[in-house]
């Protein structure tokens, strides 16, 4: 294990250096919320911040995506020939990324990047980013990751973990992608390695102490999928749902999609856009037949999805990283915790 220590006296002359070499995302706050965006010339990272309103899951997984371009004109030299966008998959580096939003790409990752599939826009931007996590002293109230399969120091999914000591930062390198950066970033080993991965395990105690939210999943892997998906809270669970779709579009681990042609005149571009299983039109047949028409349905296929069918799929845990986002920002206050609850103790 090597451990750096960075002075924030320094923090300005590292970006700067990173910049050189890496597309830098980083969170910014805007309006009142943190999100994440690409950092231009003069930008640094805000890495005072419980965490993003958004997830950082559009820099891998954009919201909107032109795939290709054609042209309808049969007059073009080009008529009806697929013309591939030219996308940058130069290197980048997501900084500040939270333990929680790092390990989802894991789990994304089985969606877009297997054996018998591989999607050539998500593998190239995912194995072209270098995350460099931030810790979580001071978890959120709603935080529940160390229950969710991740945690407030979670090194999964990352190459760099750094942890804010106060005027400085400790930087625990985790992958040959971190050492890079350490590298091209300019910092050099400290003198007292081993007093700075001791004090991060103090203060990883201490901030999983903080997290007082959980979910309870040890019974779900025995319970049959008929018996939770005919269970009778589902109705109540979905009483309040006005299917705004915020939950999907908040959460890191929903990556369901639609594509879509958009025509101008006699020239068109395919997209790829974020789709949400919570609206009504995503399982909308061309025949007009609705598998899930109703709000009850779509409520339960949320999460069954991620609490069941993921649970059965894989066998090693739910498709959920315990962030909150959904928990916080459910304009019903329908809430995941709760709902795995009684899914977990359902007879």
């Amino acid at each position: 294990m090597k451990i750096v220590t960075i002075s924030k006296k320094d923090w300005s002359k590292t970006i700067e250096n990173l910049k050189r070499d890496y597309r830098l995302f980083g969170p910014v706050r805007e309006n009142g919320f943190h999100n994440f965006k690409e950092l231009d010339e003069t930008e640094l990272p805000d890495l005072d911040y419980s965490n993003t309103r958004l997830s950082p899951k559009s820099i891998i997984h954009p919201q909107s995506e032109v795939m290709f371009e054609y042209s309808l004109d049969k007059g073009n030299k080009d008529h009806h020939v697929l013309k591939e966008t030219d996308k940058d998959y130069s290197p980048r580096t997501i900084i500040g990324i939270r333990p929680c939003d790092a390990a989802a790409f894991l789990i994304v990752r089985r969606n877009f990047d297997t054996a018998e599939c591989k999607d050539p826009y998500w593998v190239n931007a995912y194995e072209a980013t270098t995350f460099v996590g931030l810790a979580c002293n001071n978890p959120s109230g709603t935080c529940f990751c160390t229950t969710a399969g991740s945690g407030p120091f979670d090194e999964k999914g990352l190459d760099l973990l750094l942890v804010d000591a106060g005027d400085h930062f400790i930087a625990k390198i985790i992958s040959s992608k971190g050492e890079d950066l350490i590298e091209r970033a300019g910092w050099e080993p400290g003198p007292d390695a081993d007093a700075s991965a001791d004090r991060i395990k103090i203060m990883k105690q201490e901030a999983e102490a903080e997290i007082r939210s959980f979910v309870a999943t040890d019974k779900l892997k025995d319970k049959t999928t008929r018996d939770l998906f005919d269970a009778p809270f589902w109705e109540d669970v979905a009483f309040s749902c006005i299917n705004c779709g915020t939950c999907t579009y908040v959460c890191p681990t929903c990556w369901c999609f639609d594509i879509q042609d958009e025509i101008f005149g006699r020239s068109g571009i395919r997209m790829r856009n974020w789709d949400s299983c919570m609206y009504p039109l995503f399982t909308l047949h061309g025949s007009g037949h609705n598998p899930r028409s109703t709000r009850m349905q779509r409520v339960r296929q949320r999460f069954m999805h991620k609490l069941k069918y993921y649970v059965d799929k894989y066998g090693d845990g739910i498709q959920c990283v315990g962030c909150g986002r959904c928990v916080r920002l459910c304009p019903v206050n329908i809430d995941i915790r709760k709902v795995c609850g009684m899914m977990n103790s359902h007879e």
